[in-house]
C-alpha cells in the first residue's frame, strides 16, 4: 500500500507501530512527530521513521493515516490542534491509548459530519523497556489489538487493519465501554492494588527494616507493574475513574468478606477462597499476550565465582538468544547463588533453558 504516515509520539509503542508498518508496506513513507526533539532525532537515525516532520501541521496536512501515540491527557491536546488544520479529505486517525471512552467522545466532538474518520485503537502489549530505541516490529505478535470505531467508521476498519497487518495482531473490535470496563478489570485495577502493596511494605519499613530485605523474590515480582510511569497511570486512572471506583467498592467488598471468613476461623470459607482464585487463574491462556505486559523469567542456579554469570550471557548471546534484564536474587560469598533473568518473548525463554540445561545448569520458571 502507498501512502504517508504519520506517527505522533515516537516511545516504545509508536516507534514500534512504525517498524511494523515499513516491514509490512516498505513502499510507504514515514513521517514522525514528536515534542521530544531527542525522540525524534533517535527515530530518524535509527531509521524507524523515513521523515521528520518540524510541527505538527506539516506532517498531518500531508498524511493518510495519523497515529497518535502520546499520553491520554497530551493526545486530548494533539486532537484539538488538529481540528484546526486542514486534513486530507480521506484520512483516517487512530489513537493508540489504554482508555477510550473520553477519546472518543472528543473525536465525536472534533470530526463529526466531517470527511475525517477516528478509529479508536489499543493494541495490548508492551515491554519492560521505554523510549524508541526499544521499538520492535514484532512487539505486538499475536497481541489482542483492540478497535473501537464509531457506526459511521466501520467501513474504514478493514482499511485500517491492511495498514496495521504487519504487527501481526490479533484485531478485535469492541464497544469503547465495554473496552474501559475490560481493561479496568484485568489492567487498570490491578495496578492500584499493586501500587496499594508497595506503599503498604514502604510504611511497615519504617517500623521493621527486615521488611525492605526480605521483600526480594515473590513480592517483588507480584508488584513489579508498581514501577510503571507514575504520570501515566495518573491521567489513566482519571481516565477511566468511574469504572474503577466501582471496581474497587467491588474489590473491598472481596477483601471484607475474606476479612470476615478470617476472622471466624472459617476453614472451609477460607479453603475456597484461595481455591476459587487458583482455579480460574489456572484457566487463564499462558501464551497469549494481554493488557498487562508478560514477563518471561528464567531462574538458573549460578556458583559465586568469577565469570559464572559472563559464561551464562554469553551462552545465550552466541545462540542469539536476547535478554531484556538481569537480576542477582543470591549472592553468597562461595555459595549457590540464583540469577534471574527476564526475556520478552516466550519462546525466547524456552531455547534459553533448554540450551542452558544441556550444559548443565539448573533452571526453573515460573508459571
Amino acid at each position: 500500500m502507498h501512502g504517508k504516515i504519520l506517527i505522533v509520539g515516537l516511545g516504545l509503542i509508536g516507534g514500534s507501530l512504525a517498524l511494523a508498518i515499513k516491514k509490512q508496506h516498505p513502499e510507504a513513507r514515514i513521517y514522525g512527530y514528536d515534542v521530544n526533539t531527542n525522540e525524534l532525532t533517535t527515530a530518524k537515525s535509527l531509521h524507524v521513521i523515513d521523515e521528520e516532520a518540524t510541527s505538527l501541521r506539516e506532517g498531518a496536512e500531508i498524511a493518510d493515516v495519523i497515529i497518535l501515540s502520546t499520553p491520554v491527557l497530551q493526545m486530548e491536546k494533539v486532537m484539538k490542534q488538529l481540528s484546526q488544520i486542514e486534513l486530507k479529505n480521506d484520512v483516517i486517525i487512530t489513537d493508540t491509548g489504554s482508555t477510550k471512552i473520553g477519546i472518543m467522545k472528543l473525536a465525536e466532538q472534533l470530526w463529526h459530519d466531517t470527511n475525517v474518520t477516528f478509529i479508536g485503537g489499543h493494541p495490548m502489549a508492551g515491554s519492560h523497556k521505554s523510549g524508541v530505541e526499544s521499538a520492535k516490529d514484532h512487539l505486538f505478535e499475536n497481541a489482542y489489538y483492540v478497535l473501537t470505531p464509531y457506526n459511521h467508521s466501520l467501513t474504514r476498519v478493514d482499511e485500517l487493519k491492511q495498514w496495521l497487518r504487519g504487527t501481526n495482531a490479533k484485531f478485535l473490535v469492541v464497544d469503547t465501554e465495554e473496552h474501559d470496563y475490560v481493561t479496568g478489570v484485568i489492567s487498570h485495577l490491578p495496578h492500584i492494588i499493586a501500587s496499594g502493596l508497595v506503599n503498604l511494605a514502604r510504611k511497615e519499613d519504617e517500623r521493621n527494616p527486615l521488611i525492605k530485605m526480605l521483600a526480594a523474590g515473590g513480592f517483588r515480582d507480584i508488584t513489579r507493574i508498581a514501577s510503571s510511569n507514575p504520570q501515566m497511570w495518573k491521567d489513566i486512572v482519571f481516565h477511566n475513574r468511574s469504572n474503577l471506583l466501582r471496581l474497587l467498592n467491588k474489590w473491598t467488598e472481596e477483601i471484607e468478606k475474606f476479612q470476615q471468613v478470617l476472622e471466624r476461623g472459617d476453614d472451609l470459607a477460607i479453603s475456597h477462597f484461595f481455591a476459587d482464585a487458583k482455579e480460574y487463574r489456572d484457566s487463564l491462556p499462558v501464551r497469549s499476550k494481554g493488557a498487562i505486559p508478560a514477563y518471561y523469567d528464567l531462574y538458573v542456579d549460578v556458583l559465586d565465582v568469577p565469570g559464572a554469570i559472563a559464561k551464562v550471557t554469553t551462552l545465550l548471546a552466541e545462540h542469539g538468544i536476547s535478554i531484556t534484564n538481569l537480576h542477582i536474587m543470591e549472592n553468597r560469598k562461595g555459595l549457590l547463588g540464583v540469577l534471574q533473568i527476564n526475556f520478552s518473548k516466550h519462546d525466547d525463554r524456552s531455547k534459553a533453558q533448554t540450551l542452558l540445561t544441556y550444559h548443565n545448569y539448573k533452571t526453573y520458571e515460573t508459571a
